[in-house]
């Protein structure tokens, strides 16, 4: 007898009544409506920000090739030293995730706060190096035989001051904008997308409207042209900056920023928040370098062709942060799973994940085949028109499946 009861209790196990499926079967619906609730969100916010760089370019590119190629050069030495900050972000994503999947919110809010701390003094040696070292880093391009054709070198903008003009101005403001960076990303990576969605967007679009103002000098303002590119970059990211203040502060957020954990440092969290994160940052470090190290041969090449290397630099960009966004948000479910010992359903959170994505692939190769070049040569034509003879279609319908991994 005692056989048999054993038989029906482990067949009760692993095989559920009709009911018990059901109650399966909406809950891994619930779970991909969730996925899909928070991945979006998170693809369009972290998208946006490459969107606007890749308007930028249009706006920079009209000025010069030149210009367009020192920006460019200056946005990846600004993208090779935040991915230092990654090592805290990263590794305060997981700790906070696992605090909040166990309930304790004071655990979760005094990791933001060391790394908040932590990117707030990084973010001013960061500050310190880009200002006094830009003259430097820029010698690597080379412009003289392209400057020496042109009919008017004086009035035509050099790529060289440009990216120096460019990173100097960034740099000043590099403690506001870093610090939002990571404190963003921590909202993001908590499963708050939505909030972050708001502050990104807000920070996007304020960048939109008054990139056009203050490069070409419309409604009465000065023309700035690369300088005022800069001026609304800090301009908008400082007003992203309150806001993520003031959601940080809300005594009903997910998070909240305390001023005791901000100013009092505390060297095992912060040694545990750099062990966790090494890896992705070692990880993310190599690719940014990389791709800095292909954009010094390709300006030791010209300037012409480092213009157009940073126009397909901004697509891919854009591709790759929405792939990013899956990413994230597989990390957020899974860490909170994990933090409540629900080993399997975080399981099940990464495959489904990685299945969507894919998905989001599929329809974002069907529109790169749709929209393969025209709009960028009407962008650029005027300035670029070595661009009329690019294949785009061949060239863009690679970028998919070369970031379809990174989730």
């Amino acid at each position: 007898m005692e056989k048999y009861v054993k038989i029906f209790a482990w067949r009760r196990t692993h095989h559920p009544s009709g009911a018990g499926v059901l109650r399966l079967i909406k809950s891994k619906k619930l779970s991909i409506y969730s996925i899909i609730k928070t991945s979006l969100p998170a693809a369009l916010d972290l998208a946006s920000q490459p969107i606007v760089w890749l308007v930028e370019a249009v706006f920079i590119g009209r000025l010069s090739a030149a210009a367009l190629g020192g920006v460019g050069f200056a946005l990846q030495i600004i993208l090779l030293t935040i991915t230092v900050l990654l090592t805290f972000v990263m590794g305060a994503i997981i700790l906070i995730n696992r605090y909040l999947g166990s309930n304790d919110r004071w655990g979760a809010n005094h990791i933001l706060g060391q790394t908040i701390m932590t990117g707030v003094l990084f973010s001013l040696v960061i500050g310190i190096t880009w200002y006094f070292g830009s003259p430097l880093l820029f010698q690597i391009i080379r412009e003289k035989e392209f400057m020496a054709n042109v009919p008017v070198p004086e009035t035509y903008l050099s790529g060289i001051d440009s990216g120096i003009q460019y990173l100097k101005i960034i740099a000043l403001f590099a403690p506001i904008i870093l610090t939002n960076f990571m404190a963003v990303s921590m909202i993001r990576g908590v499963g708050d997308t939505h909030l972050s969605m708001i502050i990104n967007i807000t920070i996007n679009l304020t960048n939109i409207i008054l990139r056009p103002i203050l490069i070409y000098g419309l409604f009465g303002f000065p023309r700035l042209e690369v300088q005022g590119a800069a001026i609304a970059v800090c301009t908008s990211h400082t007003i992203g900056f309150l806001m993520t203040l003031y959601a940080l502060r809300r005594p009903t957020a997910t998070l909240f920023l305390s001023m005791s954990e901000l100013t009092t440092p505390n060297w095992k969290s912060i040694k545990q928040l750099f062990k966790l994160g090494l890896p992705t940052t070692v990880e993310q470090l190599v690719w940014s370098g990389g791709q800095l190290v292909v954009s010094g041969f390709v300006a030791w090449m010209g300037i012409r062709e480092l213009a157009l290397h940073q126009v397909f630099l901004r697509i891919q960009g854009v591709l790759s942060m929405f792939y990013l966004g899956f990413g994230l948000t597989s990390m957020s479910h899974m860490g909170k799973h994990m933090g409540a010992n629900a080993h399997s359903h975080a399981e099940w959170t990464g495959k489904m994940t990685h299945r969507i994505a894919f998905l989001f692939v599929l329809l974002v190769l069907i529109f790169m085949m749709v929209f393969s070049g025209p709009c960028f040569i009407f962008s650029f034509e005027k300035k670029m028109p070595f661009l009329l003879t690019f294949n785009f279609a061949r060239f863009l319908l690679s970028f998919p499946w070369s970031n379809c991994q990174k989730p």
